[in-house]
């Protein structure tokens, strides 16, 4: 078939291509943040000798920092970064004084209700690990305590939205509660006697969007992954192969790592991360110089699955399971992944199949490439109105996967714009492979390296 050589085709093309890899740079510039996670902090509380008492284990640098935690993925994106980065290089005595320094606004943010009433909280420990790798964050653990009366029979907690999230466990008691609190706000009445446990129905369906969280809009190596899946080739059976090994072999390792089975100590984590990393990378590279599945993919996708599994089984822990509901909680997080995966398969194919249905006429379609292009450099930016007014921590989360639908309708514009068969692949499945694997090879040297 002829290429046809118009000044707007050619004009179209180049706007296209323009368009698309100036996202591809932003995302790749943008992958930058994943260095330092914000984890949620985990805490117990247990009555004691007329006391009802706080145990929490996180990262308190932040919090004497002023780092408004609420949806922040990086706290290297916060203008505070480098308070909180002289604060984590202090040692243990240091950083101790620090946060007693910071305790008075602390207790005055944090609000425990018992009986209806506000108790007054004080302070009892503060532990400080040693300095180690800076790079690597904190885990402290600060005790505190609130009195309790005779009558005692019910508390709440308020804990601030700017602290971030935490996953609070009620000890000592049968049926005791578990709180997952986020976005400010009283926790309901918690009894001190117990009976508050979860049920392993309130669990499975609590669990769901904490695992759809972590695919969209936190997971973007887990998401550019499994694009490499579908970018393979243009049909189902191929990507039902590889979705199904990817599937099988996350499920067992995050199985076997949330129950104990499977262990990677926190030091090695770094070694799991960065062959993450690293099967972007070899997931993009095979589907350029291969449009069809080959016999041993859906095998080196299994080895890769297990991998994803046991980061998936880090963030699960982080934020802690019920006790007497752990399966449920497994399955509801495991199923949020999975919606988080076919939301990210279904948005692709979504963008893309005017362009694999035009690439297999050989036809051009000026309609479709403008209603690409409009997509590209119209929508996605209306897009962003609604999230600002979400706050910054929200832009900063799904700015980089609106760069992605830009990229990606940028590309299929050019290929609407060709009379040519097969332009899907060599306009669109290749040029998104390349800069996936651009992606994850900063990944790879960043893991490793830096």
């Amino acid at each position: 078939m002829r290429i046809v050589n118009s000044g707007w085709v050619g004009a179209k093309v180049t706007l296209g291509w323009l368009v698309s890899m100036a996202a591809l740079v932003w995302i790749t510039a943008a992958s930058s943040v994943a260095a330092h996670e914000v984890l949620p902090t985990i805490g117990d509380m247990e009555a004691v000798d007329g006391r009802l008492t706080f145990s929490l284990e996180g990262n308190f640098e932040s919090l004497v920092a002023g780092i408004d935690l609420d949806g922040l993925e990086d706290t290297e994106n916060a203008p505070q970064a480098e308070t909180y980065d002289a604060l984590r290089a202090q040692d243990p005595a240091a950083f101790e004084a620090a946060f007693r320094s910071y305790w008075p606004t602390m207790a005055e943010d944090i609000t425990v209700l018992v009986n209806g009433e506000e108790a007054p909280l004080t302070l009892d420990a503060v532990m400080v690990p040693e300095v180690g790798d800076v790079e690597v964050v904190r885990q402290s653990t600060v005790r505190f305590s609130a009195p309790l009366p005779e009558d005692a029979a019910t508390m709440q907690i308020e804990w601030p939205a700017e602290y971030g999230v935490l996953v609070l466990r009620q000890m000592g008691v049968e049926g005791g509660w578990d709180g997952y609190l986020s976005g400010g706000g009283l926790t309901e009445e918690v009894l001190l006697g117990g009976g508050n446990e979860m049920t392993g129905w309130e669990a499975f369906f609590r669990f769901i969007p904490v695992g759809v969280e972590h695919i969209v809009p936190l997971g973007l190596d887990h998401i550019l992954f499994v694009l490499g899946l579908f970018f393979l080739a243009a049909r189902i059976r191929p990507l039902l192969w590889q979705v199904t090994a990817f599937t099988a072999a996350h499920t067992v390792t995050l199985a076997l790592a949330t129950l104990g089975i499977v262990n990677i100590p926190d030091e090695y984590m770094w070694i799991v991360e960065s062959i993450i990393a690293a099967s972007i990378v070899y997931i993009a590279v095979e589907n350029i110089f291969t449009d069809g599945l080959n016999p041993w993919r859906p095998a080196i996708i299994f080895g890769f699955g297990l991998l994803h599994g046991l980061g998936f089984a880090s963030v699960l822990t982080a934020y802690g399971l019920p006790d007497g509901a752990v399966i449920p909680a497994l399955l509801g997080f495991n199923i949020g992944v999975e919606l988080g995966q076919l939301l990210c398969i279904a948005v692709a194919f979504i963008i893309v199949v005017s362009a694999i249905r035009l690439s297999e006429d050989g036809k051009v379609n000026r309609g479709a490439a403008w209603a690409y292009m409009a997509i590209a450099i119209v929508a996605v930016p209306v897009a962003m109105i609604p999230i600002s007014a979400m706050g910054p921590d929200a832009v900063e989360a799904y700015l980089p996967l609106l760069f992605m639908v830009a990229a990606l309708s940028g590309l299929c514009s050019a290929s609407c714009a060709v009379e040519r068969f097969d332009t899907y692949r060599h306009m669109v499945a290749m040029p998104a492979s390349i800069a996936i694997a651009l992606v994850g090879a900063y990944w790879v040297v960043e893991r490793v390296f830096l």
